[in-house]
């Protein structure tokens, strides 16, 4: 019996923290565990075999960090760490009943391009490279854990799904507040592992069991998968000189118990759990009933770090991305200058649209090219979800591989040759496609006609697996200047839709085109539409005639609670929405929404009457406190904080070469930072350099896997009154004690750690000075400290 034949109908259990059991055994700080299949392949097995002893079904192999960009500089391959992994993974499940052993993927390490230097593709290759390893030597399914960022996530699912036909189970890492390292919700990255075709999904290290079970009712509603919960043994904690987590086995076994009975269908452990813990798991919750797929009405689109529902509230998708009658718009495709096009976004953006069409189609240019590159340029300055509006099947397809969540593709129309090109599209990228209710013979003139198209479309869809909430139909507005009833027609299609649970979407102007004061019939046409059931509306959200229709039919329906958005947008009488035009930006805007040309321009202008650092004091770092705070509040997230970072440095670097001396705009006092011995995760440290860099600091960058030598050599050497050291593994925070103890043993400096294991407990317990809980408070106490 295969895992896919058990998963969802038997509760299954995984084991707990290989990397907690192999310190026990001797794994020293920094020293990399996947090197102890070959040197201590009888210590590996053993855990493994402990786990099983405890009744535990599925083990991780000892493959965690196995990746080219760990093993580069040594003289072992991929290929051979894996394959000794699963020998012994396989070794220890020899004889034994429904026992599984899980190809282990843990993160890269590094932050993807366009945030960070690790390009989407390669990362796809180095995940690949792993999974035809695993899938090479035995392994039963590929478990991708421990990630916090929703692109690299996808990287390795299309890596998993590409490269073997295994189970795929996905576990992500949030913060209490439940949100990922790059911004994503529960909402927004769940939808998108379950659109990639993901088997189980789930939540893995960072928090204990008390605190995924705060999170777990979002995961229960926001997708139909089998959902699995590996905790922490708690948070970790200093005693006697050693990592230890303050959950028991008995009171982790009984938080468990209380969560499985709510839809879990595999429960196990991360770091801190040991085979007590499982066992006392398995003891209490054996013949428990798993949670299995449930229903999942939810319609949902998302980027990396917001979802929109569609259903309910009609959503607004701003159409101004498209250069059909839009002379400027098509010049700026022609000459690749995003920073209008993401202009353009931003603007409708401001003016309350919810999902922006990006339509790159101009002749004469690599269509598939502009769109990738417009697709990541939008996707640098702005969270919200996009909709990938073309009719040319290669765009679609490398616009849907880049983009970084659960898309919107417009769109797939009755036409045999477009179904069976877009729709295997849609399903292996995880799209909500929109329907044209046309086909072969044109667009019908009759409601029934239209429907027919909708039902065959739907029918074609379910073929290949997607779900009926994964398809919106749209009616197609034809001009009421060629035809009295095409108004009508429209309605009754989204009325009769509505009434089946089929979303809709419409471009609402298409209705006045020929037509005088267009703005007249196009609002009340979508006022019309929307009582009529309309899901999405694409429209010009600078149209104020529009979005007062909009917020006017929100609180008629009973759609704004106390009527508050309609009060906002009226409460100004003379209030008005700007023009349809795209706005230059001053400096402290342009590095706010990370517009890097546009900081060049404002600060280029600015220096004519300005003193460089009046305008560093009085524009670049207020505006980069005002991202920092927006960060702390979580109301921005990671990728707007380095996106205002590049913005900052390009204003910085203008102003550098306007300097007869190139430093005078630099604090120069240095700080070193390193993430330390035997750990490979930079991601942390590198958000930390961008930043403090900003700030004029000198930064030492020691680099990963940094000896204790070298960081105390770099303190000397620089003088450095501010330390920052980084670590992801609880394998390696051992390595961060130590490092501070030889710095305490030579200098007085200040030193700071981070990193997803830390505590601020466990931070005073190794004796640091601060605990960063993220970038922000890092460079808040560098500059504190400094400034004394």
């Amino acid at each position: 019996m295969g895992f896919r034949d058990i998963l969802g109908r038997e509760l299954l259990f995984f084991d707990g923290a290989t990397g907690t059991m192999l310190q026990a055994l001797g794994l020293q700080p920094g020293e990399l565990p996947e090197l102890w299949n070959f040197t201590h392949a009888d210590k590996v097995q053993s855990v493994h075999e402990a786990y099983l002893d405890s009744g535990s079904n599925i083990i991780k192999s000892n493959t965690f960090g196995a990746n080219r960009l760990k093993f580069k500089d040594m003289d072992i391959t991929v290929d051979e760490v894996v394959a000794a992994a699963l020998k012994i993974g396989r070794a220890a499940c020899s004889g034994r009943e429904k026992a599984f052993v899980a190809l282990n993927l843990g993160p890269t390490g590094k932050l993807l391009a366009p945030y960070g230097d690790l390009p989407f593709e390669e990362a796809v290759d180095i995940y690949g490279e792993v999974v035809r390893s695993g899938a090479r030597h035995g392994a039963d399914l590929v478990l991708i854990e421990t990630m916090s960022d929703t692109y690299e996530i996808k990287a390795a699912l299309l890596a998993a799904k590409e490269n073997s036909d295994l189970p795929v189970i996905v576990t992500l890492t949030f913060d209490e507040d439940g949100k990922l390292l790059t911004g994503a919700d529960v909402l927004s990255a769940v939808a998108m592992v379950e659109g990639l075709g993901a088997d189980a999904v789930g939540f893995n290290c960072g928090l204990g069991p008390k605190q995924m079970r705060r999170l777990l009712p979002q995961l229960l509603e926001a997708c139909s998968l089998p959902i699995v919960l590996n905790p922490n043994a708690g948070l970790p904690v200093q005693r006697d000189g050693k990592t230890v987590f303050d959950v028991g086995p008995e009171e982790f076994a009984r938080m468990m118990q209380e969560m499985i009975p709510l839809g879990i269908s595999v429960a196990g452990g991360c770091c801190g759990t040991t085979p007590a813990h499982i066992r006392a798991l398995i003891e209490k919750c054996r013949g428990l009933q798993p949670g299995g797929r449930r229903a999942c009405e939810l319609t949902v689109v998302s980027s990396y770090g917001k979802a929109v529902v569609i259903g309910g509230d009609p959503v607004l998708i701003g159409e101004r991305i498209n250069p059909t009658g839009k002379p400027r718009l098509k010049q700026a495709i022609l000459d690749g200058d995003l920073d209008y096009i993401c202009r353009l976004g931003l603007e409708q953006l401001e003016n309350d649209a919810h999902i922006l069409d990006v339509n790159v189609g101009v002749p004469g240019i690599d269509e598939a090219a502009a769109a990738a590159k417009t697709v990541l340029a939008l996707q640098a300055v702005t969270s919200a979800p996009l909709q990938i509006d073309t009719s040319d099947y290669a765009t679609m397809e490398r616009a849907l591989r880049l983009y970084n969540g659960k898309p919107l593709l417009n769109s797939v129309s009755g036409k045999e040759e477009a179904l069976a090109q877009v729709l295997p599209l849609a399903k292996k990228y995880g799209a909500v496609v929109v329907g044209l209710a046309l086909d072969d013979a044109g667009i019908p003139a009759t409601a029934s006609g239209r429907l027919a198209v909708a039902e065959k479309i739907l029918a074609r869809a379910a073929e290949y697996g997607i779900e009926k909430r994964n398809i919106i139909i749209d009616p197609l507005a034809l001009t009421i200047s060629t035809g009295p009833d095409n108004a009508a027609v429209d309605l009754e299609v989204i009325r009769a839709l509505s009434a089946q649970k089929v979303k809709t979407i419409m471009g609402v102007s298409n209705i006045s085109f020929g037509l005088p004061l267009r703005d007249a019939v196009n609002s009340i046409f979508l006022a019309l539409a929307m009582e009529a059931g309309l899901s999405c509306a694409i429209i010009n959200p600078q149209s104020r005639a529009m979005l007062d229709t909009y917020y006017a039919y929100r609180a008629l329906k009973g759609l704004d609670a106390g009527c508050k958005a309609y009060v906002r947008r009226f409460a100004d009488a003379g209030a008005q929405v700007p023009a349809a035009k795209v706005s230059e930006y001053t400096l402290h805007d342009a590095i706010v929404k990370g517009l890097q040309e546009q900081s060049r321009l404002a600060v280029t202008k600015l220096l004519e009457t300005e003193k460089p650092l009046d305008i560093i004091n009085t524009q670049m770092i207020p505006a980069l406190d005002f991202v920092g705070t927006g960060f702390e509040k979580k109301e921005l997230f990671l990728p707007q904080l380095l996106m205002s970072a590049d913005a900052a440095k390009a204003a910085f670097d203008v102003i550098r070469d306007r300097m007869a001396d190139g430093g005078a705009a630099a604090k120069g006092e240095a700080v070193v930072l390193a993430t330390v011995k035997g750990d490979i995760h930079d991601i942390g440290k590198n958000i930390v350099k961008v930043l403090l860099e900003n700030y004029g600091y000198n930064v030492i960058d020691l680099g990963k896997d940094v000896a204790i030598e070298a960081v105390v050599a770099a303190t000397l050497e620089h003088k450095a009154h501010v330390v920052g050291l980084s670590a992801l593994m609880t394998t390696t925070v051992g390595a961060m004690e130590a490092t501070i103890r030889a710095l305490r043993d030579v200098c007085d400096c200040r030193i700071v750690v981070g990193g997803a294991v830390l505590t601020q407990e466990y931070a005073d317990s190794i004796g640091a000075d601060h605990y960063a809980l993220n970038a922000v408070s890092a460079v808040g106490y560098v500059n504190e400290v400094l400034a004394k």
